[in-house]
């Protein structure tokens, strides 16, 4: 299996080989109708061959780029593998794209197609498609109306999956023999959290020696097979989703079912029982709100296991043991845990989680409830996995595990991670200068700071551009704070700022569900605006920060606080699409409200 990654000139290729040995067995899964409906490997072969004869046909030539606008689906992976497929380059954007976001990518990209799910997602997209005047070719999946436009040429999805299979078929084997694993394979746009996204050229050996890094781990970790199934949900434009959810399964030979959506999530798990996820820290925290809430309902008994759980996960996590333990846990995995991994379908064998820090109480947590979660570490810049934690290194929640293999990574003098490798991309599109700042003599600064500990695992502390640094010179991680303060279960999301001040302050948006419950029990009406004006109510989530307060040293103390207007969301901008808070945009609209609380 290794091997064959190893040697995989494209990611076409790659893939091709996989569908010869899966044959009429299952590979992509969909909710329709009622019911998992299934793609054998060999029909999606069929129709990535068939799609990228017709990109070819339309007029598009080798290195042209297609845009790719859809939710995670079937038609995702087959118009990803058709656009490479055909020799051009995919340009992925994420479903919640404005116009303008839309305006900037095609801008950039100068794609020449694109392709889109249906009629929603086309509302912001043509609009900047007749702005940007350069894309000739739309090809809906779904139907959508017309518009009125001469210089747009509309192409149905299923008019794109006919023609001679077998010709097809020979047509692009004969062109991928010409692309090399150093050939772009994608422009995946950077989420934007420090300002306008920049398109990250990756090419197809990025993603290959990130699928075999990430393969080794889990065959020789977990000993993974072809029975393997990844449910999908992180946004495909997501470099994490598109490499881990996508290209990783590929790799291995797994089946992919696509999640419906954050509200079904749950549902989902259970339905399709997966045995790798691929999620980001902001799920885990909001599904072991909701374990622990469950258990909280079912009695003494219930409470008292999920404390013993937790009490054991914490000294096994800490390298500790006390007397009793082994009792303590065969009672738990008897009684408790059964339980709670039915929730995740019950054959998970590993959730892996990346796209920003977790927090270790939140990795102990589901340890303890006999979950095993990997948390890895990387960047879209490097293919993004650079590195992840793996039961043979043994795993530790404060770290992001070990280099994968055929990474270099070592510590700039000022702490800042470097990485080298094929992973690294070859540099931003139409952005030369970012490219000469971030690639130096071969290495990625990635702008995180770090260091190794004495099992060689890679430890995280902040980033470096978000390093706040106060009035004394002190440095001080944010987003360490902020992960403890969303624990609490008065807090949902948070953002701490204190660059060049004296003490650190924070912008707290309450949780709603706990909210709820206060007023309940306070004889108050519930409003989420006018509740945060009781001085009560302010006490409260005080209280919370006190708790998170009393754990940090005296720089690090969170000294004021100050109530957002709304939660921070991807429509408002505040939230990326992979759920990381996006400062500047948060700073534009609370920095005021922020800097009155030093003049208190």
């Amino acid at each position: 299996m290794l091997s064959d990654i190893d040697a995989a000139d494209n990611l076409v290729a790659l893939f091709l080989r996989r569908a010869d040995e899966g044959g009429d067995a299952a590979f992509l899964g969909a909710h329709r109708g009622g019911s998992w409906e299934t793609i054998s490997w060999a029909e999606a072969a069929r129709q990535v061959c068939l799609l990228a004869e017709s990109l070819r046909r339309i007029g598009l030539e080798d290195g042209d780029r297609v845009a790719l606008v859809s939710e995670n689906r079937p038609e995702w992976c087959i118009a990803d593998l058709a656009i490479m497929a055909a020799g051009l380059v995919t340009v992925p954007a994420y479903v919640t794209n404005t116009e303008r976001d839309h305006v900037h990518i095609l801008d950039n990209s100068g794609a020449r197609a694109a392709i889109v799910a249906n009629e929603r997602l086309s509302a912001p997209l043509i609009p900047a498609i007749m702005r940007t005047g350069m894309v000739e070719h739309v090809i809906p999946i779904d139907d959508i109306r017309q518009y009125q436009s001469g210089n747009i040429t509309c192409h149905s999805w299923a008019a794109m999956l006919e023609g001679d299979a077998g010709a097809a078929r020979a047509a692009v084997e004969a062109r991928i023999a010409g692309i090399g694993r150093a050939t772009t394979a994608c422009l995946i746009y950077t989420s934007g959290t420090g300002g306008a996204p920049r398109g990250v050229m990756q090419h197809h050996g990025a993603i290959l020696s990130n699928v075999a890094g990430a393969a080794d781990i889990l065959v020789g970790d977990f000993g993974i097979s072809r029975d393997e199934r990844f449910l999908s949900f992180l946004p495909l434009s997501h470099a994490y989703e598109h490499t881990g959810g996508q290209f990783l399964p590929i790799g291995v030979g797994a089946q992919i079912y696509y999640a419906e959506g954050l509200e079904k999530l749950a549902g989902n798990i259970e339905e399709t029982q997966p045995t790798i996820m691929v999620v980001v820290p902001r799920l885990f925290e909001v599904l072991r709100t909701r374990i622990m809430k469950q258990v909280e309902k079912q009695g003494r008994i219930a409470n008292a296991l999920m404390d013993t759980a937790l009490a054991v996960g914490e000294r096994r996590a800490a390298g500790q043991k006390r007397i009793g333990d082994g009792v303590r846990d065969f009672a738990v995995e008897k009684l408790l845990r059964p339980k709670i991994r039915q929730k995740f379908g019950g054959r998970i064998k590993a959730m892996v989680s990346g796209g920003a820090p977790l927090n270790p109480e939140v990795g102990i947590f589901f340890e303890a409830m006999g979950l095993t979660m990997l948390q890895g570490y990387g960047q879209t810049e490097a293919g993004p996995v650079i590195s992840c934690n793996r039961p043979a290194a043994g795993i530790a929640m404060a770290s992001v595990g070990p280099p994968l293999r055929g990474v270099e990574v070592r510590i700039a003098e000022d702490g800042e991670i470097l990485v080298r490798g094929e992973l690294v991309m070859h540099g931003y599109w139409q952005n030369r200068a970012e490219t000469e700042r971030t690639l130096r003599d071969g290495w990625l600064h990635t702008g995180d700071i770090g260091h190794f500990d004495g099992a060689g695992r890679i430890v995280i502390t902040d980033r470096k551009k978000d390093m706040i640094v106060n009035d004394k010179g002190d440095n001080i991680a944010p987003q360490k704070l902020e992960g403890m303060l969303t624990l609490q279960p008065e807090i949902a999301q948070a953002m701490v700022s204190g660059d060049k001040r004296p003490y650190v302050v924070g912008l707290v948006v309450p949780d709603a569900e706990w909210a709820l419950e206060w007023c309940q029990a306070q004889d108050e009406k519930f409003d989420c605006k006018k509740v945060q004006e009781l001085p009560a109510f302010r006490s409260a989530v005080r209280a919370a920060i006190d708790r998170v307060n009393a754990e940090l040293s005296v720089i690090e103390k969170v000294r004021g606080f100050a109530f957002a207007d709304e939660p921070f969301t991807i429509e408002n901008e505040q939230l990326t699409p992979s759920m990381k808070i996006r400062r500047h945009k948060i700073r534009e609209v609370y920095g005021k409200r922020m800097d009155a609380l030093y003049r208190g």
